[in-house]
């Protein structure tokens, strides 16, 4: 019994042998003269035990049900559910209609038996907020995460996504093999033909995006990226920390817990396997986390007759002809073949260099294309990998390196190292 039931005692023995009323009792206790006559009744009957209260040992009525425990913890249980949190079991669980109880049953659930542990509280910089643009389309934020999505059941690659900041809606999303100047062309050449031209995109200071070397000696200061978006009116503007670019880089987080995990439960393996699946994901994912804008117009601008996605999205590069029409790029020599007549007046010209993600080089002048053809192929010098492609180059190589067999008639598989197991002619002549 606990100070209070025992007051309660002391009292009620005073009712029943000094004669205390009722309404006194009923102020000493803080309770309504029905109740203390109620209770005077029990103790009368029951004596000290009456008085302890009848909730004693009950099972409380907010405890979660027995079966309700064993449906979440056969769940976690499961090979692909060993890493779930307690908002997505609870999502998962209530989608199937095999729970009833709250998010925080479930969370209580979870701590009880050791399966989660809250994040310990870190101090973090505090940065100054940044006040939503109003409309949807008016400022693209730009990342792409490099993860292992497929957890060892496929390649270690990239998501490149495409997140708008009025409203936190994930516009587009696509996998690659890394962060490199094709794919974030082909990757945003999918997003504006679905979406648009947005006003600005807002990425990091990636060497796609930004020419990060202080004293370039050549080009014109942009990248072949921020040439196309030029070339699209669309403004490029790079980050000065992830910070200020918090919301794509909550998304990857979001997407590394939450994409994960579905990809897992679908037996997903492959890049394309991945990007077919993203679609239906995206949808669902939009419906839960996106938000309404401030201003209800679309600042979205639809493609021009003058925009070719084709010629814009490549490489661009400019050279001048020297007088017998050749020029030097990519370690290769190229000769344009002209018309007697014409050759002269192109003697020093101005031309423009495309290429293509297939490797194919086309040759302009003003406008029009060349006939060029390739004289002679220089001796080639160590190729320029960025930081984020380094691994996607090491893995490649380090495949095809050990995709090689030796025959079976090759000379180690005869003997020792040069020597072969059969006896030569001379020594069965000799």
């Amino acid at each position: 019994m606990n100070q209070n039931e025992l007051y309660r005692i002391q009292i009620f023995t005073d009712i029943l042998e000094k004669g205390l009323k009722i309404s006194k009792a009923a102020k000493l206790l803080g309770l309504s003269p029905r109740q203390v006559k109620r209770l005077k009744k029990r103790f009368k009957a029951e004596g000290a035990k009456g008085l302890i209260s009848k909730k004693v040992g009950a099972r409380g009525n907010r405890q979660v049900p027995e079966g309700q425990k064993t449906v979440v913890l056969d769940f976690l249980k499961e090979k692909d559910h060993w890493d779930f949190g307690p908002t997505l079991t609870h999502e998962y669980l209530v989608e199937a209609g095999l729970l009833t109880v709250s998010l925080s049953a479930v969370r209580g659930v979870m701590l009880i038996n050791g399966l989660w542990s809250p994040k310990k509280v870190r101090k973090r910089k505090v940065y100054e907020l940044r006040p939503r643009r109003p409309r949807r389309g008016e400022l693209v934020q730009l990342d792409g995460s490099e993860h292992d999505w497929f957890e060892g059941r496929g390649p270690r690659c990239t998501l490149l996504v495409y997140v708008d900041d009025a409203t936190s809606e994930t516009l587009h999303l696509k996998f690659v093999k890394s962060e490199n100047t094709f794919d974030y062309f082909l990757a945003t050449q999918e997003y504006i033909q679905k979406c648009g031209r947005p006003e600005a995109f807002y990425p990091d200071k990636h060497s796609v995006f930004k020419v990060n070397h202080p004293s370039a000696l050549s080009g014109d200061g942009r990248t072949q990226f921020g040439r196309a978006m030029d070339d699209l009116d669309i403004e490029l503007i790079c980050a000065n920390s992830p910070q200020a670019k918090g919301r794509v880089e909550r998304r990857n987080r979001d997407f590394q817990n939450r994409l994960v995990k579905a990809m897992r439960i679908a037996k997903i393996c492959t890049i394309e396997a991945a990007n077919a699946f993203l679609p239906s994901f995206l949808d669902k994912f939009n419906q839960k986390f996106a938000k309404a804008p401030q201003d209800p117009r679309n600042a979205h601008k639809p493609l021009l007759d003058s925009h070719n996605l084709s010629r814009i999205f490549c490489l661009k590069y400019k050279r001048q002809l020297s007088k017998t029409l050749t020029l030097q790029y990519d370690n290769v020599i190229y000769q344009v073949i002209l018309p007697e007549e014409l050759a002269y007046t192109l003697r020093k010209a101005q031309v423009e260099i495309l290429e293509t993600k297939d490797g194919k080089v086309s040759i302009e002048c003003r406008g029009k294309p060349l006939t060029a053809v390739p004289h002679h192929q220089m001796q080639s010098q160590a190729k320029v990998v960025s930081s984020k492609e380094v691994i996607v180059e090491l893995t490649e190589r380090a495949a095809a390196k050990s995709q090689y067999r030796p025959s079976r008639k090759h000379p180690w598989k005869n003997g020792r190292r040069g020597f072969s197991k059969k006896p030569s002619v001379l020594a069965v002549c000799g």
